[in-house]
């Protein structure tokens, strides 16, 4: 008698979430070097703290990213490379463009946004050219991973500085610091790197990067939810003093003084800010499953304003 053939293990198998085992055990770890350095105060193990508190999300959602590529070039060791290079490259960048072009003024941080995205959009372009084929789902979690690469170096510059304080080392500032923007990294510079690699890699090929009508207003569009992040403090600063200011806050500030907040505006401020930075996400999470969709479609771009050489033709 004949046996059917046996059918591969993979096809019942519940797929492995690696992710979250990750993320579970990363957490268990962070808490334990925090709570550690609290009772030692010992001052070495500052830098596990800042390393594992700012790596652990962006970490996390590459590798849930990393389930998702399509093709088999994209692989672990691509995006590791991707990653850190991506980061750091970066973040190295975008330093020194900002510090010889942005000056403070109110298009500051239109500039960085600007600035930001640019370098982001060139590192992943560097980075996969020699890609036989470019998916727009694989340009998505290549984008994705530079951005989040760029996100952990950042955030351990931030958590790093936030160290210092007036009254000392402060490890509650840092740690407050780890939490807030490990809670917002979801929805930064992972997010608007994504779309820019989704759109970028829709009209490209194994031969040449396609410059987009559409790339470049997906460009401007993100460096504008950018700027609208960071920006978003003062935006609802200024909201909250139109709104609910009073004639003498406004004469205190003509003179050159800061006036006191009454308990109603700092609620407005609150609200304000925080609503601005959900509304950005929104607008930026809906933008990436409209670009994810299309690509699932399979669409690809036919006005293509340049084609820039992307790296040698497969053999």
């Amino acid at each position: 008698m004949t046996l059917p053939p046996a059918r591969p293990a993979t096809a019942t198998a519940r797929p492995r979430r690696v992710w979250l085992r990750m993320f579970l055990t990363g957490a268990l770890l962070w808490v334990l070097a925090v709570v550690v350095t609290f009772v030692t105060g010992n001052p070495n193990l500052v830098p596990t703290v800042v390393l594992l508190g700012s790596f652990l999300v962006p970490v996390t959602f590459v590798a849930w990213a990393f389930g998702r590529r399509r093709s088999g070039e994209v692989t672990s060791e691509l995006l590791f490379s991707t990653f850190v290079a991506g980061g750091v490259l970066g973040v190295l960048a975008a330093s020194l463009l900002e510090s010889y072009l942005l000056h403070p003024s109110a298009w500051l941080f239109a500039g960085v946004g600007l600035i930001e995205e640019a370098v982001k959009l060139a590192v992943l372009a560097v980075l996969t050219r020699h890609l036989r084929v470019k998916f727009a789902t694989d340009g998505l979690v290549l984008g994705a991973t530079v951005g989040f690469g760029f996100a952990a170096f950042e955030s351990a510059g931030y958590a790093f500085t936030a160290l210092f304080t007036e009254r000392g080392l402060s490890l509650m500032d840092l740690v407050q610091t780890e939490l807030l923007r490990g809670v917002l990294a979801p929805v930064g510079h992972g997010l608007w790197t994504a779309i820019l690699g989704g759109v970028l890699f829709s009209a490209s090929d194994h031969r040449h990067f396609a410059l987009t009508l559409r790339l470049l207003l997906s460009y401007l569009g993100v460096a504008l939810l950018h700027a609208l992040w960071d920006a978003m403090h003062g935006i609802a600063l200024v909201l909250t003093l139109l709104l609910t200011g009073t004639p003498w806050q406004y004469v205190q500030l003509e003179q050159g003084y800061q006036p006191q907040p009454t308990a109603l505006q700092a609620d407005v401020f609150t609200v304000l800010s925080w609503g601005g930075l959900a509304l950005v996400s929104v607008v930026g999470v809906g933008w990436l499953l409209a670009v994810r969709a299309r690509a699932r479609r399979g669409e690809r771009q036919a006005a293509v304003l340049w084609r820039i050489p992307a790296g040698r033709p497969p053999r």
